[in-house]
């Protein structure tokens, strides 16, 4: 099961142009299997989206994208935030308090809203956003070599604001997830991978997710992914409207030492 994990909407977030039914409209196009909204210091769409979640039978999870004083923190299963900003430790601790599950949010963006270097320091988090559809190919390599170096699980979402960016990256879930507590428990679980969305040449027109494998990560800094009986590195991006394409970089490098490496 396919769940984008980091979008925003226009109720809530308002550098954001989507409205809940067009996600989910989206969503639902693209295969998703849920959606997630976390907005900006902001849970107050939460009745509603449950509302509309109902009506349409969709599961829509709503979390919250905290920034603190060193970055922005994805968070789930909480129903108390702070109204002002406090360290990013201190909301660890408030999301922990209360049985909930967080993530740093595009820890290496260049923005100055991740947590880069904190990462080392802070206490909690259970993940790192490892691919982010609206951070660059280095900022998310950077990420995935942080969450191994730390153990921490790998999400990957859109962190969508318009239409086009809607579940360009998702999390790969093992098991369907309905319902909030469901959500909770798989997300604590484990198990989850990033996983990018793919339309095009490359697989007959059809529309497919592909989920990335959690620890393969080349010494050249990039993923790998065996697709058709050949090998892909990722991280070399061109972005077309909704689609991401994640394109084969063999250089004569690799191919010289690929039996150099051990992919186990």
């Amino acid at each position: 099961m396919f769940v984008d994990t980091h979008m925003h909407e226009m109720t809530c977030s308002k550098d954001s142009f989507l409205k809940l039914e067009e996600m989910v409209e989206i969503a639902r196009e693209k295969g998703l299997g849920a959606i997630c909204i976390t907005d900006h210091d902001d849970m107050g769409l939460k009745e509603y989206a449950a509302e509309y979640s109902k009506k349409t039978g969709f599961p829509i999870f709503v979390g919250i994208e905290f920034f603190s004083l060193q970055g922005d923190i994805i968070a789930f299963g909480i129903e108390e935030y702070p109204d002002e900003r406090i360290s990013a430790q201190d909301f660890i601790d408030l999301v922990k308090a209360q049985g909930g599950f967080c993530f740093a949010a595009h820890p290496f963006r260049y923005n100055n809203r991740g947590l880069e270097e904190n990462l080392r320091t802070v206490k909690g988090l259970d993940g790192l956003e490892v691919l982010n559809g609206s951070t660059s190919v280095e900022a998310c390599q950077k990420a995935a070599r942080y969450a191994q170096e730390l153990g921490l699980c790998t999400m990957g979402s859109s962190d969508c604001h318009v239409p086009e960016k809607v579940g360009v990256c998702a999390t790969w879930f093992p098991e369907e997830v309905k319902t909030m507590e469901e959500f909770m428990q798989a997300l604590k679980k484990g198990g989850m991978k990033p996983a990018y969305y793919e339309e095009g040449a490359n697989t007959g027109g059809t529309r497919v997710w592909k989920w990335i494998p959690e620890g393969r990560i080349l010494r050249i800094d990039v993923f790998r992914l065996l697709y058709n009986n050949s090998i892909n590195y990722i991280f070399t991006f061109s972005i077309n409207n909704d689609r991401i394409f994640l394109y084969v970089l063999i250089v004569g490098m690799v191919m010289e030492r690929w039996n150099h490496y051990d992919y186990s």
